[in-house]
């Protein structure tokens, strides 16, 4: 492991989205291959060093009932100790051979269809704000708040980064008089104290 892959924030941890647009529904012949796949990959995902969380819909064995980003988009979920747990999962195991035949079950993405970012450790990441983070970064490109494996950030700088942009949306407590010299009172939040 190198300096830049491990967390140089104590107790950070790497979240990942990825998401497939379906060629063809799941339960099509032509998609029985990737579906016979699922279960022993998620298996080896589990296993592997490094590997914290993934999402999964209630009572199923994996999240690919789960279509928050569109009917015909399957999302992937997952939380890693590391940048470099989840780039062996990626590309040094079982899961490499999906990624190898991936045009065959799904359309190829134009736009960015893998976002990374860090999260306090113990926190899991919500469906929500990974989908915001995938957004992020389509319409901005990568920061610390929403990178990729060739754009990555250490987690230091990714906290550095949202502490300052925390800084700057906080909303001033007193804010400057209106022309009829009247101040609006305090509503009580964070910035009020």
């Amino acid at each position: 492991m190198t300096a830049s892959d491990a967390p140089s924030v104590p107790f950070a941890h790497l979240a990942q989205l990825n998401v497939a647009t379906l060629r063809h529904p799941l339960d099509d012949p032509r998609m029985a291959s990737f579906v016979e796949m699922l279960e022993p990959v998620n298996a080896v995902a589990d296993g592997t060093p490094g590997f914290v969380w993934r999402l999964v819909d209630e009572g199923a064995a994996d999240a690919t009932e789960l279509r928050p980003a569109g009917e015909d988009v399957i999302v992937n979920l997952t939380v890693w100790e590391t940048r470099e747990a989840l780039w062996d999962f990626t590309y040094r195991s079982g899961h490499l051979e999906v990624m190898r035949r991936r045009r065959e079950w799904f359309e190829r993405h134009i736009e960015a269809h893998l976002v990374l970012w860090w999260v306090p450790a113990g926190r899991l990441p919500t469906v929500g704000e990974a989908l915001e983070r995938l957004a992020d970064l389509r319409a901005n490109g990568p920061s610390p708040r929403a990178f990729t494996f060739t754009s990555s950030y250490p987690a230091a700088e990714a906290a550095q980064y949202l502490r300052t942009q925390e800084l700057r949306t906080v909303p001033q407590a007193h804010p400057e008089p209106s022309a009829g010299g009247a101040r609006p009172m305090p509503t009580g939040g964070p910035a009020a104290l």
